[in-house]
C-alpha cells in the first residue's frame, strides 16, 4: 500500500495488525493454523493458551510484539512457544535470552531436587519483516529451523529447544507457486495489505476468516488511528533501515575509491623512487634528479 492510500486490508506485519490477527482468544484458531504449518507435521497443536507473562525491558520497545503461549499437542503433550514480531537489533542473542528465560521460569521456587528438571519443550518463533537474518551470507532461505546439534555430525543433541525464523524478504513465490498452506500463509503475511479482495487461490475457511478480520472497514475510529500509527512506525523504521543501508554503501564506495587513489599514488611514488635510484647510480646531479622525478632532495639522498 502506498503511503496515504486507504487500504482494503490491514498489514499483518505491523504491531497492530499482528496483535489483531493472532493475539486474541477468539482468533487463536488462526495462530494454531499458522504454527502448525511452521512445524510441518513435527508438532500438531490442537489448543493454545495465552500466558500473561511480561518481558522486563521490552514492553516499551517499538516494533516488538511477543506472545507467550502454552500449547497442547494432539497427543496431549504440552509445550511452550514464544512468537515474536521483532526488530533486528541483537536478534540472535535476544532470541537465545527469551528461550532461556522460558526454560528458567519453569523452575520451582523450592524443592528443586524433587523437581528433577522436568522441563517442557520450548520453541521461539520469529517473524522477520523487511530485514535479513544476521550473518546469513546472502542465503535465499526463508525458513530457518534451528536446534542444538553436534557440530561435527549434525546429529540433534537436544530435541526440545528450537528456534524458527521466518525471513519474509526471501519469500518470493508467485501465485502459481503456492503449493502448500505454509506458502499461502507467508504470501498473505507479506502481500495481504496490497490486495483489494480475497483471491480465489485463498478460498479456504481459515483465510476467509483472516481476511474478514483484517478488513480496514471493520475498524472503528480508535482502531484506525492505532493502525495508522502502527503503520507509520513500520514505514519510519523501514526508512531508517534503508538510509543506513545507503550510508553503508556510500561509505564502502568512498573507502574503495580512496584505497584505489592511494594505490595509484603509491605506484607513482615507487616508480619515481626507482627512476631516481637509477639516475643516482649514473651520478646525475641531485637537483636534476629532483626536477625529473618530483622527489625531494632528502628522499633522493636516502636512496641506496
Amino acid at each position: 500500500m502506498k503511503q496515504g492510500a486507504t487500504p482494503v486490508f490491514i498489514d499483518p506485519t505491523t504491531d497492530f495488525g499482528f496483535k489483531r490477527i493472532f493475539g486474541t482468544e477468539t482468533n487463536k484458531d488462526l495462530l494454531i493454523s499458522f504454527l502448525n504449518e511452521l512445524f510441518q507435521g513435527r508438532k500438531v497443536i490442537e489448543d493454545l493458551y495465552y500466558n500473561k507473562n511480561e518481558h522486563v525491558g521490552d514492553t516499551d520497545e517499538v516494533g516488538t510484539v511477543i506472545f507467550d503461549l502454552t500449547c497442547t499437542a494432539s497427543d496431549g503433550e504440552q509445550f511452550i512457544i514464544e512468537v515474536q514480531r521483532t526488530p533486528q537489533t541483537n536478534l540472535k542473542k535476544r532470541m537465545l535470552y527469551y528461550g532461556s528465560k522460558l526454560i528458567a521460569d519453569q523452575a520451582p521456587k523450592g524443592n528443586r531436587r524433587g523437581w528433577g528438571y522436568t522441563i517442557s519443550e520450548v520453541y521461539v518463533i520469529v517473524l522477520m519483516d523487511g530485514f535479513p537474518m544476521p550473518d546469513s551470507s546472502g542465503s535465499s532461505e526463508y525458513l530457518h529451523d534451528i536446534c542444538l546439534c553436534n557440530r561435527d555430525s549434525g546429529e540433534v543433541f537436544y530435541e526440545h529447544l528450537g528456534f524458527i525464523y521466518v525471513e519474509l524478504i526471501n519469500f518470493t513465490k508467485g501465485e502459481q507457486e503456492l503449493a502448500v498452506d505454509l506458502d499461502r500463509w507467508l504470501h498473505v503475511l507479506k502481500d495481504m495489505s496490497k490486495m483489494d479482495k480475497l483471491p480465489m487461490y485463498l478460498r479456504k475457511p481459515v483465510f476467509e476468516k483472516l481476511f474478514a478480520i483484517a478488513a480496514y472497514t471493520k475498524l472503528n475510529k480508535e482502531e484506525r488511528d492505532m493502525y495508522n500509527a502502527s503503520l507509520k512506525n513500520k514505514w519510519d523504521a523501514e526508512s531508517i533501515r534503508q538510509t543506513a543501508i545507503l550510508e553503508q554503501k556510500k561509505a564502502r564506495k568512498q573507502g574503495l575509491d580512496e584505497g584505489r587513489e592511494e594505490g595509484r599514488k603509491e605506484g607513482r611514488k615507487e616508480g619515481a623512487l626507482s627512476i631516481a635510484l637509477k639516475l643516482k647510480k649514473m651520478n646525475i646531479a641531485l637537483e636534476d634528479i629532483a626536477q625529473a622525478t618530483g622527489l625531494s632532495a632528502e628522499e633522493i639522498e636516502e636512496l641506496k
